[in-house]
C-alpha cells in the first residue's frame, strides 16, 4: 500500500512561478527524490508519492499551508492502494494508488473541492470525505499569519508555543491566538482520526 498526491495551484499565474516553486520543492524532496517519487509538470502541477499512506494526509495540509503564505491554494487527490510498475519517474508508474489519484483529481475542480482522498474503501472514503469538506471550511480561508503557524508546527512537531513564537518572532500569546484562529487543534484531530483508520485498511 502506498499513497500518491496528485495536485495543481490554483491561480497560479497571480505569481512568478518561481515564488513559489523553490518552496514547494523543499517540501517534496523531504519525501524523496525527484523525478522517481515527485515532479513538477505542465508549469504548475505536481505528484508525489507517499510510501506510508498514513502521512499522506499531513503532508497535503503541510503544502496547503505553504501556499497560503503566499495567498494560493492547491487542489489535491489523495490516492491509496498498491504500485504495480515502478518507473524511473513518477509520470510513468503507475497501479490502482496512481490510478485512483488522477481520477479523483480529475473531479475536484467541477465539485469545487480543493482536496480529498480515494482509498477504494467507500465507507471510510465517504467519512473523510465529509469530514474534509467541513475542515476546507476554514483551512481555504487560512490567511498568511494562521499558514504560517500552521507550516511551522507541522514541520516542527517537537516544538513548544513559546519556540514556534521564537520562529515566528511572536510571543508565546500571539502564537496561541493564531492557533486558534487556524483550528489547528482541530487540524490535528481530522489528521489523527485520518492516519488511524488509514492504518487499518
Amino acid at each position: 500500500m502506498i499513497s500518491v498526491l496528485t495536485g495543481d495551484i490554483i491561480n497560479s499565474r497571480k505569481l512568478p512561478s518561481d515564488v513559489w516553486m523553490n518552496g514547494l520543492k523543499k517540501i517534496l524532496n523531504t519525501i524523496g527524490p525527484n523525478p522517481s517519487r515527485w515532479e513538477i509538470y505542465r508549469g504548475d502541477e505536481f505528484q508525489l508519492e507517499i510510501d506510508n499512506p498514513a502521512e499522506a494526509l499531513q503532508i497535503a495540509i503541510q503544502i496547503k499551508a505553504y501556499l497560503k503564505t503566499l495567498r494560493l491554494d492547491a487542489r489535491m487527490a489523495i490516492g491509496i492502494g498498491e504500485k504495480s510498475h515502478n518507473a524511473e519517474k513518477i509520470s510513468e508508474s503507475n497501479g490502482t494508488a496512481f490510478v485512483r489519484s488522477g481520477e479523483l483529481f480529475e473531479t475536484l475542480k467541477k465539485q469545487k473541492i480543493t482536496l480529498a482522498i480515494s482509498s477504494g474503501q467507500s465507507d471510510f472514503d465517504a467519512k473523510i470525505n465529509l469530514m474534509l469538506r467541513l475542515g476546507l471550511t476554514f483551512m481555504n480561508q487560512w490567511l498568511v499569519q494562521s499558514a504560517e503557524l500552521v507550516l511551522v508546527a507541522i514541520e516542527n512537531q517537537s516544538l513548544s508555543q513559546e519556540e514556534i513564537g521564537q520562529r515566528l518572532g511572536i510571543n508565546q500569546a500571539a502564537v496561541s491566538r493564531r492557533r486558534k484562529r487556524a483550528n489547528f487543534d482541530l487540524v490535528l484531530e481530522l489528521e489523527n482520526y485520518y492516519s488511524e483508520n488509514i492504518q487499518k485498511k
